[in-house]
């Protein structure tokens, strides 16, 4: 898989900074000018894209209340069925094309995750700089090899995914000839608890799948989102909203404007942090490594006497002799007076 590629504008993985993407999802709450407000809010916080959802309940579900139809995993949304939720969240298709349009002229990237081949055809008219493939529709082979096949960024997030799934989803990428994937460490739990996170199997999913990694994250704050980028994630993915106290269903867990400001700059101020994994001094520390400490004649010796633990010491600063030679020079003889003060050194003994 490609270690580094192209969205839009933006370059994701080695040496490129974190791709940091504001997921609107149904936080819109119906009202476009919402939506709008979102996007505007996710590039005055920083953002570097905004992602949409393109789906109809119609597209994803059936209209069915039997028990199968019925949401009751410990959700947030537990009692109502898939149709009923999909009616309420998803994003009118007539706006997404205006929405796009918004987010070029801010600057951001705006790409969408589709949830059925149709929706695949819609977004495809609309010059996709990639796909984002959901948790749940990572075995949807179909529209897989359809995504694939059109040769741009695919985002696959793992939250339900085994293995072997993620394993089927990149084989059906790689058959089409597309090796640029991202593989987002996901847990479907809308807030996700902290233990449930396993922020450690970033390194792991990189390696295994030899692709540039991200997260997905569903938890409360951001200080998940920032173990993951220490970790290795070149892409996060959060929900943000106006206000929470705003409602929909997904505004319980997603981030408010100021909050994703505050993300954004947390992350800035790691990768700065991060550095490289050789060990270098910097400059400055180069300098300061004058502070240490090393042998000095701490009292007046005459010519001839003795070293002696009395009058050599290891102190700062560290322009004398190397500390790993104080038991080697104990016992030789000053070959002139030494002042107190005079760092040491070889040719100032026998």
């Amino acid at each position: 898989m490609n270690k580094s590629i192209r969205i839009g504008n933006r370059i994701v993985g080695e040496g490129a900074p974190t791709f940091i993407v504001a997921e609107v999802s149904a936080n819109h709450n119906q009202d476009y000018n919402r939506a709008v407000e979102i996007i505007h809010a996710a590039a005055e916080a920083g953002a570097d894209a905004v992602k949409l959802q393109t789906y109809t309940a119609d597209t994803i579900t059936i209209d069915c209340d039997d028990d199968c139809f019925r949401i009751k995993e410990g959700t947030i949304w537990d009692g109502t069925t898939l149709y009923k939720l999909y009616s309420e969240a998803y994003t009118p298709w007539e706006w997404q094309p205006r929405l796009i349009e918004e987010a070029k002229k801010l600057k951001l990237e705006c790409f969408s995750s589709p949830f059925d081949l149709t929706s695949v055809d819609f977004l495809s008219e609309l010059d996709m700089p990639a796909y984002k493939i959901a948790s749940y529709e990572i075995n949807d082979i179909p529209m897989i090899r359809k995504i694939a096949s059109l040769h741009k960024p695919m985002i696959f997030a793992t939250g339900i995914a085994y293995p072997e799934d993620i394993a089927l989803a990149l084989d059906t990428c790689r058959a089409q000839g597309n090796e640029d994937i991202i593989l987002l460490k996901c847990v479907s739990t809308y807030p996700t608890p902290y233990e449930d996170v396993n922020l450690r199997i970033i390194p792991t999913l990189a390696a295994t799948y030899d692709c540039i990694t991200g997260i997905s994250d569903h938890t409360m704050g951001s200080i998940v989102s920032a173990g993951a980028v220490a970790l290795g994630a070149k892409m996060v993915e959060k929900h943000l909203t106006l206000r929470r106290a705003d409602g929909g269903p997904d505004g319980a867990f997603s981030m408010e404007p100021e909050e994703f400001a505050a993300m954004v700059r947390d992350i800035r101020t790691l990768e700065k942090a991060l550095g490289t994994e050789e060990y270098v001094l910097t400059d400055t520390q180069k300098l300061e490594h004058n502070g240490s400490r090393s042998l000095f004649v701490v009292k007046d010796i005459k010519a001839g006497e003795v070293l002696t633990p009395d009058n050599i010491r290891s102190i700062r600063p560290g322009i004398g002799m190397h500390t790993k030679h104080y038991e080697e020079v104990l016992g030789r003889h000053a070959k002139s007076d030494l002042k107190k003060g005079t760092p040491l050194q070889w040719d100032l003994i026998d």
